[in-house]
């Protein structure tokens, strides 16, 4: 067996299962879960009829890793669309099965594991794919601190200068997982003169982008480059998705926008790989790229939840308004003296709702996991269930002074 599988930690929803294991939840409520990310608003109809339209021809031949033609294209539309960036379809553009696949093989493209000291950066509290894809690849993770005080934003300024002599590659997450943090163009300059000196390719996770509250929507990678006037893109790529956009997770359908050179040698590895998309789902990736009053409605839905949950919490817990994605993250009141595997497993068997701990999501770095006393609450069932999920969570804090969380 590989022995780089025995560097892997086990993933936060088995780790959750095992917290929940030996609890049995109160029958007096109907269950319901804020623990998982997984979009439940209806697939639009549109995409279904897209995907069910081209299964006569679709399904009879071998498709091409690069994908069609016309998907790039459109993929390249949407870029210039939502962020007034122009890529070359035929060399800037990738299409790949989900944004999650392929932030784990960018990285199996990008690492040199002869170097004993490859190190791959990102944040903390952080999306597990960045760990496990490190490790794999043959590298050590480095976890850039966060600013509280930001919305556990990372702080790249905070990084040793030793570390970013070793990186080979950074993972940036914006609209972050599980915060909700966007990262400004201040932070993207900073980072892109790093990369300038150290010569690091930067990873910019944006499957959140299209969920945001704001009035202006979250500033991407390539946007942030091109304002800068780095058209070249150079040692950045970007990868985005329609699995939260476009509530079509089992689609997995995404893909990678930016640096021709990197995207030449990512093309290889996934030859080999078979990284393949379907014809019909490709089919149906093209409709939704191509349409935004989807995305629209999408966004109003979860924006109407967010307005009517996060008040509710806010009268008993630390939480506030994220700047996009579909995550609350929580703190624990203090009664609970940090413990949000207690909080969580106390909530599951007096209020049967399921939460998420922070410190699943995080790793202790300089003695502290930042996640720790906080938990992360997924908006993604209809609005009327949210509801009432808040409104038990606040039953229960109101209701539990804890002897020994």
């Amino acid at each position: 067996m590989n022995p780089l599988l025995s560097r892997l930690q086990a993933y936060p929803f088995e780790r959750l299962r095992q917290l929940f294991e030996g609890v049995t939840p109160n029958p007096a409520y109907r269950p319901i879960s804020l623990g998982i990310g997984e979009p439940r608003h209806a697939t639009p109809r549109f995409i279904q009829d897209a995907l069910a339209d081209d299964l006569a021809t679709g399904l009879a031949g071998y498709p091409p890793t690069a994908g069609s033609p016309e998907l790039r294209a459109a993929c390249a539309g949407w870029l210039r669309r939502r962020y007034g960036v122009h890529v070359d379809p035929a060399t800037q553009v990738l299409p790949v099965l989900g944004s999650r696949e392929a932030l784990f093989a960018l990285a199996q493209t990008v690492v040199d594991p002869t170097r004993p000291d490859a190190t791959v950066t990102c944040p903390n509290p952080f999306y597990q794919i960045y760990e496990g894809a490190t490790l794999l690849a043959g590298a050590q993770p480095h976890y850039v601190p966060v600013d509280a005080a930001r919305n556990f934003a990372p702080r790249w300024d905070r990084v040793p200068p030793e570390v970013w002599a070793r990186t080979q590659l950074a993972y940036v997450c914006s609209p972050g997982n599980p915060t909700g943090a966007v990262m400004p163009l201040d932070e993207w300059q900073r980072l892109f003169e790093l990369s300038d000196r150290h010569g690091f390719v930067i990873a910019s996770d944006e499957c959140y982008s299209e969920i945001h509250f704001r009035d202006e929507p979250p500033l991407g990678g390539l946007e942030a480059a091109a304002r800068l006037s780095r058209n070249d893109f150079r040692r950045l790529v970007m990868l985005t998705s329609l699995s939260k956009r476009s509530n079509v997770p089992g689609l997995r359908s995404g893909f990678v926008a930016g640096d021709a050179e990197i995207l030449k040698a990512f093309l290889l590895y996934r030859t080999y790989h078979g990284s393949a998309m379907s014809p019909v789902v490709q089919a149906a990736s093209i409709a939704a790229w191509g349409d935004e009053a989807h995305v629209e409605d999408n966004r109003r839905q979860y924006r109407e939840k967010f307005a009517a949950v996060t008040p509710l919490l806010a009268e008993v817990m630390d939480v506030r308004l994220p700047d996009a994605g579909f995550y609350l993250w929580a703190g624990v009141p203090a009664a609970w003296n940090g413990s949000d595997t207690g909080f969580a497993r106390e909530l599951l068997a007096q209020y049967n709702v399921t939460v998420l701990p922070g410190s699943y999501l995080a790793r202790e770095a300089g003695g502290v996991n930042p996640g720790q006393g906080r938990v992360r609450m997924a908006l993604v069932a209809d609005g009327a269930e949210c509801v009432e999920a808040a409104e038990r969570i606040v039953q229960f804090i109101r209701s539990n002074t804890p002897s020994t969380p």
